[in-house]
């Protein structure tokens, strides 16, 4: 899903034809499945209670509601509020379409950063039958605007690693594109701040080692070398380092023109120390909180929805797939064991997955829930699709083929306690929680 460190693709993938295709039809898919049922609750569900309110305030602007969060998610919320209207579909077509964009563009992703189409289409199949993406796409929170254009914001990192115009002014192009998009994701929300020094970070890197037994001074200075011929580290950090900065700040603008208590340049350093303090103040504990380990093992999910409602009694269990979350962790320890022996996009993927995952168990947050497993899990499931795809250019055919049944049979039979679909009776979350930790 990460750019390569100018590594040669596998002697495959450079055959390979750009699924390009493949990718438009997976999105496509998944964002009319998506749209099935939208609008049901025909209530709000779950963290809809809060970020509801506060996107109705960024209409009229007369006041702050959920100050704790950036602003971007539910300013998207408000404007699907103005044009499509005040209604369950309206609030949660904007985590729609990001869901079916960010699928789009994770897929775009892997495949510029692997030049492996089998890896490519594997890993769109995953990610869109997680159960998570897709239940992240179908609420008005703010983690699909995050993970949204966090995908947007690495397939254009993946464009600029590999340049394939090989024009220095389209490469620039998605310098500006990567620092944009990872600025509207941490306007969106806090969680995807991990990923975002890795571009700027891997640029060094990667042009270190091209310019290995030259003048380190070359280092800032030099465009004549890789991860992107023509740009140098200094206007690197431009766009990968500052941009995104001035794009988050900016995201807060609607909030100069508040009513009461406007945000100004002044209070806004201030602010960010508010929001944080605010995040850290939430210490009661919750039905549904969890912890890390228990995301990796998918043992406590979330019950964003159980009663009767809209006629019928429904439900939403913000659960992971029971077998590819868990098929994922082996694939992630393949990957650790091939970056090691040079295969560094696997280290990459796997790396980035610690990363994420480190972050929640030494944070000291004290409620922590399912979704925030959300970013990791596209890692987890990148892992798992480079596996299966090398296993597939190889002649090892039969793990792919059993892995993207049970993925789609799992995922069709939870369909209706994923889609608040009606439930034939009171009592039906039996049938799919099959421990006791998942009611």
């Amino acid at each position: 899903m990460t750019p390569t460190f100018q590594t040669v693709p596998h002697p495959a993938a450079a055959r390979d034809k750009d699924p390009a295709m493949w990718c438009a039809v997976i999105a496509a898919a998944f964002f009319f499945v998506v749209l099935h049922r939208l609008g049901i609750p025909s209530k709000p569900m779950f963290d809809e209670i809060h970020y509801l309110p506060a996107a109705r305030r960024l209409i009229d602007l007369t006041a702050r509601l959920n100050p704790e969060h950036p602003l971007v998610a539910k300013q998207l919320i408000a404007w699907s509020m103005e044009l499509i209207g005040d209604t369950p579909f309206g609030w949660r077509f904007p985590s729609a379409v990001l869901g079916g964009i960010g699928l789009w563009a994770m897929m775009r992703s892997l495949w510029w950063a692997s030049l492996s189409r089998t890896a490519t289409i594997l890993f769109g199949l995953l990610l869109a039958t997680d159960f998570v993406w897709f239940m992240m796409s179908r609420i008005a929170i703010l983690d699909m605007a995050m993970g949204g254009f966090m995908a947007l914001a690495v397939w254009q990192w993946a464009l600029a690693w590999r340049n394939p115009s090989g024009k220095v002014g389209r490469a620039r192009w998605h310098l500006f594109l990567t620092g944009l998009f990872m600025g509207l994701s941490l306007g969106a929300k806090w969680n995807g701040v991990l990923l975002l020094p890795l571009p700027g970070l891997l640029f060094v890197w990667n042009r270190w080692q091209a310019l290995q037994g030259r003048r380190a001074g070359l280092l800032w200075a030099s465009k004549d070398a890789g991860p992107v011929p023509g740009v140098s580290v200094i206007e690197a950090a431009i766009w990968l380092g500052v941009l995104p900065l001035l794009v988050y700040f900016a995201t807060f603008l609607p909030a100069f023109y508040y009513e009461k208590d406007p945000l100004s340049v002044g209070k806004l350093w201030h602010w960010q120390q508010y929001m944080l303090q605010l995040q850290d103040s939430v210490k009661k504990p919750h039905t549904y909180m969890s912890r890390w380990w228990q995301w990796m093992a998918n043992i406590r999910p979330i019950w964003f929805l159980y009663e009767n409602v809209d006629g019928a009694q429904r439900g939403v269990l913000m659960l992971g797939n029971p077998f590819t979350m868990l098929a994922g962790l082996p694939a992630l320890l393949f990957c650790a064991w091939d970056g090691f022996r040079g295969k560094r996009l696997h280290l990459l993927v796997f790396a980035a997955y610690v990363l994420l995952v480190g972050f929640w168990a030494i944070n000291g947050k004290p409620v922590q829930f399912y979704y925030h497993y959300m970013l990791a899990s596209c890692f987890l499931l990148a892992a798992l699709a480079l596996v299966l795809g090398e296993w597939w250019d190889l002649g090892l055919r039969w793990p792919a083929k059993v892995t993207m049944v049970l993925a789609f049979g799992l995922f069709i039979g939870f369909y209706p306690i994923l889609s608040a679909a009606e439930l034939p009776a009171k009592d039906s979350y039996r049938d799919y929680t099959w421990l006791d930790s998942w009611k």
